[in-house]
């Protein structure tokens, strides 16, 4: 090489070209149903924000009469904690290896989370019984609307930790559905939290 062409050499070009490659590659290495998910959770957080925000703004209308809280909902609170984390638990064996921990909280939350809804659908059965409609009040329909649409997103949950439960069933190792037991645990903390932050607008409006 010539002293010239060291002189109108550029080597920090080479080297951000590099950096730029190696940001790609960590920008794409995450697994397609991983990307999916997290744009998931972006829209429903979007989507429930909207859904707090209008109903924040509408009980402060004179003709909001807010329902009562059932001792149901507190069960059915602590019921989907647990099965939060029964299924952080599954999570976290899978590391370690640990298969009957891994299986066991699987299935405790699936299990749990199908109590969730069935106590849920007992509350609407208790407030109906009651005489709160959703048409008769403008708090009632939000009620039913915003836990029906929780319900739905965790029913859609059930049917991936099914399939999630399906391979491990089928597998020798639990290393082979790391993934999608991961995925699933991260999917429960999301509606967890949400039905915390329901739970406590509706409490204490």
């Amino acid at each position: 090489m010539s002293i010239l062409q060291q002189l109108t050499e550029k080597p920090w070009l080479d080297a951000n070209d590099g950096v730029v490659e190696l940001h790609r590659r960590r920008a794409f290495s995450l697994p397609t149903v991983t990307l999916g998910l997290r744009f998931l959770l972006a829209v429903l957080t979007v989507v429930f924000s909207l859904f707090f925000i209008a109903y924040a703004d509408r009980l402060t209308f004179p003709d909001w009469h807010p329902l009562p809280e059932p001792w149901l909902l507190w069960l059915n609170t602590a019921i989907l904690i647990l099965s939060s984390f029964a299924m952080q638990k599954a999570r976290t064996a899978v590391d370690r290896g640990q298969s009957e921990i891994v299986r066991f909280g699987m299935l405790a939350g699936g299990v749990l989370a199908f109590t969730f809804l069935a106590g849920q659908l007992l509350v609407w059965r208790q407030l109906v019984g009651l005489g709160y409609f959703a048409e008769s009040n403008p708090a009632n329909a939000y009620f039913y609307l915003v836990t029906a649409l929780h319900g739905v997103h965790l029913l859609g949950g059930l049917v991936a930790w099914g399939r999630a439960s399906a391979k491990l069933r089928h597998s020798t190792e639990v290393s082979e559905v790391h993934l999608s037991i991961e995925l699933c645990a991260v999917y429960w903390h999301f509606l967890l939290v949400i039905w915390l932050a329901l739970f406590a607008l509706l409490l204490f409006t």
